[in-house]
């Protein structure tokens, strides 16, 4: 049975009609989680955190890292979480003994020739394969650059902290890097439903 049927078995098995409630769209809990995409977390950081189905928005990537900090994907969905899904705080998420610390680019540039991957195609859309793959030596270190670098994005407003946590994939324990309430570039007042400061007229 190959992986693609065995899933769609599991999958009829599962399904019950009218088992599970409609949720909606909009998280519970008011919050977005951005976190590597590292098979260790699945079901399992969620746990780690008290939250359910329909309880938060949940965005993965290699790393948890932050490629395009202006306008890139991560930085979509987070827009689109606050403006449009209800989300107040975002929670970036890394964890320790992540795979993305210390990647050797010239040995996944190898790797990916060697599966067919041209070696034209490498230099020509990702000619600084390090940068693009955005690997890094600390995963603490990172987190703390990615807090830094959506706190301090135009498009996120200054009303919503943005906490930055390293999970342990072994015993689930979480260990806060950046406390968003605390954070430079949080607005707490406005985040109390106060106005942003009016700035002086030009003289």
């Amino acid at each position: 049975m190959s992986l693609l049927e065995s899933i769609l078995t599991a999958n009829r098995n599962f399904v019950h009609p009218g088992a599970f409630p409609p949720l909606p769209k909009n998280p519970k809990k008011q919050l977005a989680i951005f976190t590597c995409m590292d098979t260790r977390l699945v079901d399992f950081l969620e746990h780690s955190m008290g939250i359910k189905r329909g309880d938060a928005k949940v965005i993965k990537n290699a790393g948890n890292i932050l490629i395009d900090p202006l306008h890139g994907g991560v930085i979509r969905s987070l827009v689109a979480a606050i403006f449009m899904l209800g989300v107040e705080e975002i929670f970036v998420i890394g964890h320790e003994d992540c795979g993305m610390a210390g990647v050797d680019p010239e040995r996944l540039k190898n790797d990916m020739i060697s599966r067919g991957v041209s070696r034209q195609a490498i230099e020509t859309l990702v000619p600084d394969l390090a940068q693009w793959l955005g690997s890094f030596a600390c995963p603490a270190e990172n987190v703390t650059d990615v807090v830094g670098k959506i706190r301090s994005n135009p498009l996120i407003p200054p009303d919503v902290p943005v906490h930055g946590l390293i999970f342990c994939p072994n015993d689930g324990h979480l260990e806060v890097m950046v406390d968003g309430y605390q954070a430079e570039g949080f607005n707490r007042k406005q985040a109390q439903g106060d106005c942003f400061p009016v700035p002086d007229a030009a003289p």
